[in-house]
This record gives structure tokens, sequence and C-alpha cells, in this order.
């Protein structure tokens, strides 16, 4: 948690005092009034005092980083009672108690108090450079710890500081969140390990899951792949009778990490980097829709690096419970058992569905004593067995077996563990072949020793034709590094694609070396397709480089359409490319740096969306609908992008909007206006209903997209996005009823203030409905729009029923016949099949 520094003058007043009143222990005759510090003793790592946030004249007493220039507060004690002057004083009672009070009114009504009954009021507090404050009683034997603030954590987990549960006591410690930056009072959010079943830690919201950070796997949290030992951290975790908890430990005691529960619904750990004079982040979650609780219901797996797929996938042996819903990408129904199979002495096994977060374990059984192979055998036993792994990944021992639905699954690129899925004998043989498939021991060997026979034939064979073909492919990846062959596309050919392209190319090396190697610490955002890094070329020049994925679901014909369009295409308001490099497996393309970022880092952070006022975003909106414009009427043929929204509107400097990612794009004849495709591609809640549905995709394609992303520029909220004011309709869907009411201000961003006109927004928002039209040719064109949005003056027709308005709830009919008027589909066959 960041706040604003103190004023020079405010760190003189500080300093000052300090060296009047530094303390290291407060006692019955040593209280610390506002101005004094407590320093902790040894190395003074931190201090304790009285502070005020932002603007504000209201008082707290707090510990904070002592050594680290930019303040950071750690804990609060009356965070839900703050002071409103500077008349406070932290002392000890009559009765040995810490607390804080005004002048002269230490024993009567404390405004914060330790609160614990002792024999004796002989008693102290000391501030340990732990960053715990520690009250302690003396007596004439030893002196004993009653009372600690590790035992009541803020928003933020110091090392050496315990989360979880004593059973024996029924202390519980976990984590809750301010209510904003400069107000540390007591959040809506909660961090804390549940102990049903097998232990867990969740992030909490209002008491309900957000994110399951999931079991402990021997090294980590199954929900943290980041979390993997390093050179900085030791973890304990502890689950046993007397209690259940997990301590961060720092090897270096000179580095200083800390992990916060942030008011935006983030957990972050962050280490200060004393050189750079900033919090390093190291992890941050939940960052993926993967991570939301349950994304996909009950016997899924969500997989986010699906690029073309549906995220939401059925464990092996299980089917969508609602497929038209599956259908279009809405996977909350989750999935159930195929019908007419049997798991029960009928020849059954497991498939191993590899690198996931395994299922949620709180109605899970647990047995440490089993080893994996005797889990198994287990399983196989009980027929109501439905899945099974182990409880420690490493030393693969332990059981966990499930016997009912499988919640909040989801998979990882390079970490995660091994799920057993109990399956019936024909989908077992299904993925008997499959990688994921269970193969017995004897066939493993028997693969593995096969394989070896070969490859040892093959390396003694083709050696000297290995090293001939390496050169010659070497010289070709020279060769197709700065040249590359568009002629098989007929469009593209006549878009001007000709061998002899004038786009620079760039050698594999030099992107190296502009990205030091594609480090991490460049890393800029990663997706389906890869990653992107932020550059440096050797004349000085930034860049930003996305890396295509070996496993990417966008291939070479995205590649090459991605790169001869933009090439082509200029316009202020679309994202310039500089170059690109082909060597190898490695595809790369080169853009112009753009420091903001993309737009949904703003308008969907709470901390970020209050920098973009009225006026910024209307820019925004009409930057947008002029780069449409131009992609739809203005460039040599009609340009249709399939996958507008707000992650791939980019931001520079200025804010100037400037749209990318044309990999989905398609190009237009002269006079062609419409197309077929069963290849849908694009982002469930920004697709129109006939190219969802039936595959068409037209120019009123991507005015339903900008129409989308019009309202959530004036909310500030995602339209596929939940929220406690919107239950039975999608974002659309309750713009459309609060318009219709005449009440369509009540949505707009809280945050926009009194920096908005009530005349523009409500026309954004009525231009904004007439593009998300259920029939395309009630939407009006782009030329239309941007003239809407010129002449605000104009008449605006009068929308009408919206498209997907309607989203399911927990309590809503899953017979088809009570819901035919909202779910309607039509049936299209789904294959490979490119459109023209």
């Amino acid at each position: 948690m960041k706040y604003k520094p103190l004023s020079p003058f405010s760190v003189l007043l500080v300093l000052l005092s300090s060296s009047c009143h530094s303390l290291d222990t407060i006692t019955p005759t040593h209280p610390i009034k506002d101005g004094d510090v407590l320093v902790s003793n040894n190395r003074g790592a931190f201090a304790l005092g009285f502070f005020s946030l932002g603007n504000s004249s209201t008082r707290y007493v707090g510990i904070w980083y002592n050594k680290v220039s930019e303040q950071t507060i750690v804990w609060v004690a009356n965070r839900d009672t703050p002071l409103n002057d500077t008349s406070g004083v932290l002392s000890i009672n009559n009765h040995g108690n810490l607390v804080l009070h005004n002048n002269n009114t230490r024993n009567l009504n404390p405004i914060w108090s330790s609160n614990v009954s002792l024999s004796s009021s002989n008693s102290s507090a000391k501030l340990l450079d732990t960053g715990n404050l520690v009250l302690i009683q003396s007596s004439s034997s030893n002196n004993n710890a009653i009372w600690q603030s590790f035992d009541h954590p803020g928003n933020t987990l110091l090392p050496s500081m315990k989360l979880g549960l004593d059973r024996k006591t029924g202390l519980n410690r976990f984590l809750r969140s301010w209510k904003s930056p400069t107000d540390p009072g007591t959040g809506n959010l909660t961090y804390t390990i549940n102990p049903t079943g097998f232990p867990q830690l969740y992030l909490y919201k209002n008491n309900f899951p957000l994110w399951r950070v999931g079991s402990w796997t021997g090294q980590r949290w199954s929900g943290v792949p980041e979390m993997t030992p390093n050179f900085i951290f030791n973890v304990s975790f502890i689950d046993n009778a007397d209690e259940v908890s997990i301590t961060y430990g720092v090897k270096d005691p000179n580095v200083f990490s800390r992990m916060v529960l942030e008011d935006t619904g983030h957990v972050r750990r962050v280490t200060w980097q004393a050189h750079e004079r900033r919090w390093f982040e190291i992890w941050f979650a939940p960052k993926e829709e993967c991570d939301e609780f349950k994304r996909c219901g009950s016997n899924a797996n969500c997989d986010p690096y699906n690029a073309d797929k549906f995220q939401c996938e059925c464990l092996p042996g299980f089917e969508p419970k609602f497929e038209r819903e599956w259908y279009l990408r809405d996977g909350s129904g989750g999935c159930v058992r195929k019908s007419n199979v049997s798991t029960c002495r009928s020849g059954e096994g497991f498939v191993k569905v590899i690198r996931v977060k395994v299922p949620d374990t709180s109605k899970a059984r647990v047995d440490e004593k089993l080893s994996l192979k005797e889990c198994k055998e287990e399983c196989l036993r009980d027929c109501s067995c439905v899945a099974y792994t182990s409880a420690n990944e490493i030393l693969e021992s332990g059981c966990v077996s499930w016997h009912g639905d499988m919640e909040d699954t989801r998979t990882y690129t390079q970490v995660g563990q091994n799920l057993f899925v109990r399956v019936d004998k024909l989908e077992l043989a299904k993925y008997a072949k499959h990688p994921y498939g269970s193969l017995g021991m004897k066939g493993m060997l028997a693969i593995l020793s096969v394989s070896i026979c070969l490859l040892m034939f093959m390396v003694v064979i083709f050696v000297y034709w290995f090293v001939k073909a390496r050169k010659r492919r070497t010289r070709r990846n020279r060769k197709y590094s700065f040249r590359l062959n568009f002629d098989d596309s007929p469009n593209l050919q006549e878009f001007g694609s000709t061998h002899n392209s004038d786009l620079p190319f760039f050698d594999l090396s030099s992107m190296a070396a502009a990205t030091d190697n594609f480090s991490t610490d460049n890393k800029l955002g990663e997706g389906g397709f890869g990653s992107v890094y932020k550059g440096q070329l050797s004349n000085g020049l930034a860049i930003a480089v996305k890396r295509l994925s070996k496993y990417s679901g966008q291939g070479i014909e995205e590649f090459k359409n991605e790169v001869v369009l933009i090439s082509k295409l200029q316009h202020r308001n679309l994202v310039r490319i500089l170059g690109c490099c082909v060597q190898g497996d490695e595809k790369m393309l080169v853009y112009e740096y753009l420091p903001n970022k993309s737009l949904d880092s703003f308008i969907f952070d709470a901390t970020k969306r209050p920098l973009l006022n009225w006026k910024t975003r209307f820019e925004i909106i009409c930057g947008i609908a002029k780069g449409i414009l131009y992609l739809h009427h203005d460039s040599r043929l009609r340009i249709i992008h399939r996958d507008l929204k707000a992650s791939n509107i980019l931001l520079d400097s200025a804010l100037n909007p400037k749209i990318a990612d044309f990999g989905m794009a398609r190009i237009f004849g002269g006079e062609q206006i419409e197309a077929n495709t069963n290849r849908v591609v694009g982002t469930y809640g920004y697709m129109s209903p006939e190219y969802a549905m039936e595959g068409k995709f037209s120019i009123k394609s991507d005015v339903y997209s900008f129409g989308v992303l019009l309202l959530e520029i004036v909310t500030g909220r995602k339209n596929s996005g939940q929220y406690e004011d919107i239950t039975c309709t999608t974002l659309v869907g309750h713009i459309w009823n609060l318009w219709r009411e005449g009440k369509a201000m009540e949505i707009v961003d809280q945050s926009l203030g009194e920096s908005c006109s009530d005349h523009e927004v409500q026309r954004c928002i009525q231009i904004g409905l007439l593009c998300v039209q259920d029939f395309t040719s009630e939407r009006p064109s782009m030329s239309a729009v941007v003239s809407m949005l010129s002449n605000i003056e104009s008449t605006l027709p009068t929308p009408k029923y919206p498209a997907f308005i309607f989203k399911r709830t927990n309590y809503e009919s899953s017979d088809p016949s009570t819901s035919e008027g909202i779910y309607s589909v039509n049936e299209v066959s789904m294959t490979m099949v490119e459109a023209r």
C-alpha cells in the first residue's frame, strides 16, 4: 500500500521530535504523544507513531517501515476510530493495558485498547525489529508477552507473522482490507485460511469467495504458481491438532518484503528495491478470469491459454449441463457426468489432467498415510470416488479424494498438480493415446524402450544429414527473416502485399538485445497468444515486442494477417507497427511503445479510473470511433476487426486511443458487406449475436462491439462482470432498463464526479444502445456514429431492444421450454473452414 509522502516541513518536524523524544519502550511513566516516534530495537527497521493519510486531518496510530523512503503503513491500531486532532497519547493504563486516549483521559473510555486481562499492572510495550508491537508483563521470574499486534493483522502480512487459526484458543489471524488507500477503516475483503476439510486459503468479499488460493501442496498454495522456493523466502506451513497456519520468513533480514490485501481485491507480494526507491512486485493475484471462484461451474476446468477456444472445458467423462449457454461461452452452469455410462466396477479407470489447481478441497477426504498408488487403489474400490491426487506434490504422498462435484479447477502452463479423474471404460480407451491418458507402468516402460532404440537408430543414420540440413535451415532462416511470402492470400495481393515488402525486419539477436533477453522485468503483459515485452533499440527508440508463443492459437495465418494489415494502415488511432521478426519457430511483431498500456487497465481499475475525467473519456470514445471508421470506409479495402475490446485499445502518453491486435481481422472486397465463418473468434461479451450464433460477421459486428465498449467507458464496468446491483441482466441490459425509466445517469461511473456533462453522457449512452441493437440493419454505421458524436445537438433515433441482455442465475429454470425466448440460438455446425 502506497501513501502520499510527508512534506519536507513535516519530515523536519518528525526528525526534530524524534531526536528529543525517540523511545524504544512504552512504560506507565513514558507514554508517546502525537509527534513522538517509537523505533524498533536493534536495527531500527520499524517505527510507531501518529500519522495522517492524504489531505485528511484525522490521526491514526500505526507502524511503518523506518528505513524505507516511501512511507508505507503496515499496521494501524485505531483503524475504525481515528482521532480528530493531535491530542492523542499512547500509554500503559493503571490496569497494565496499552491504550490510546486523549490527554488526561487515560483510564476513561479509551479510543483503542489492547483489552487483555492482566494479573499485574507492571507491563510495558516494545516494538520489535520484525514490526511486531508486543505488550510484556514483567514478573520476578520472567517477562511474558501477553498481547502482540501480529495477532491482530490489518491489511499487511509481514515476515514472521502467522496467518491462520489457533485451534486451541480460537484465535484466527487473517488479513482485512482497508476501505480505500486513504482510509484504513475495515474494508469488505478478507484473506483467510478456511480449515474445513483439507485446509485452503481464500479471498472473500463480504464473506463470498472471490478467489480460492487453494490447498497447501508441500511448497506453495496450489493457486499461486509463482510461489516457488527461491533464495529470498522460506515458508512454514503447519496443520495439526493445535493449529493450521502459514508463516513467511525472509532469509536476509536486510530485505524488506510484505504481502498486502488491497482494497481493489488483489493480493500483492512486493519487495523493497532500495537502489530504485520503489516496491518491486514479485506476484499478484487474482489476475485472470480463470482465477474467479467457480468460473466454469462444477466438474469443469478453466484454461485461460486457449486463444481461439472457450476457456471452460469439461473434465474427462463429463459434458456441459446447458449446451446452448456453453456454446455462447457461458460456463457458469458447469458439467455433468455423461449419460448412459457406468463408472462402477465396469472396467473404469482414471485420466490424468496435468498442471492444474485441484478442485475445492473443503469437502474432500484426506488420508496422509497413503501413497499415491494406494490412493488410486482406495479410490477405485469406492464407486463414489470421482477423482484423487496427492496431498504433497513434491513427495507424492498423502491422499486427497473427491466424492461429489468438483469445483473451481484451472490449468497452469508450467507448474501445477496432477488430478486423476474417474472415467468409464470407453472414455478411458479414448484417452489411452492422449498425452494426458493414464498408461500403466509396463506400458510406459515398453514405449520408453522402443523410443530409445528408434532414437539411437535415427541418430546414427541421419547424423550427417542433420548437420547439412541445419546449415541449409540457417541460410533459409536468414533469408526468411527479411522476406515474407503472402501471395497465397488473394485479397492481400490486391492490398499491396509483395515479396518486397517495405516493412523493416529484425533478426532474433537484435530483439533479444532490445528486451534484455526477454527479461521478466520487461514483460508488459501476457495472453493466449504469448507475451509482450518492452524494449529499446540500439538507436534509443522504445518499442513493444509481441512474441507469439509456440503453442499459441494465433498461428502463421493470423501473424501474416496482422503484419500486412497494420503495415499498410496509417491512422492516428491505429497502433503503428515498426517491423517484425521471423526466425525458426520465433514469430514477433514490433510496435511503437505506448506507456499507458491498455484502456482496460484504467477503466476497470478503481485506483486508476479517476485519472480519466469525462473530457478524456469522450475524446477516447471519439478516437476509437474514428479509427473504426477508417477501417470500414477510408482504407483501401474494408477491414473488419472482429475483436474490439478494452484490452485491445492502447493509450499513448497523451491518452490518445490506438486500436491494436489485428490478428483476427478480415478484409472485404470493395462492395462486400458480409461474410460467413464457422470459426468463431473474439471475446464473449463483445461479440454480436449474429456472429456468435450464426458465424456471420460484417461491419455491423464491429459496431456492436464498439457499442459495448462505449457503455463500459461511461460506466467503468465490464459487460461480462458480476455486480451486486445487476442480478438478472448483463451490463447492457441493466443500462437499457435504466434508460427506459429515465434513470440512465445512475449507472455512470461515480469517479467522474462533476467533470461530466449530463447531456453528453446521456447522448453517449443512447449511441451505445443504438449500436448494440439486436438486428444489424437497425445499428448505425460508423460514419453515422462519428456524426452523432460530433454533432451534439442533432436528434438521435430511439434505440430498440438490445441483444444478449439476459444471463442465467442460480435460481433460473434450466427447462428449455421456460427460457426459449431468452436463449434462442440457431444451431450451426462448428468446423475449421476459413471464410473467404
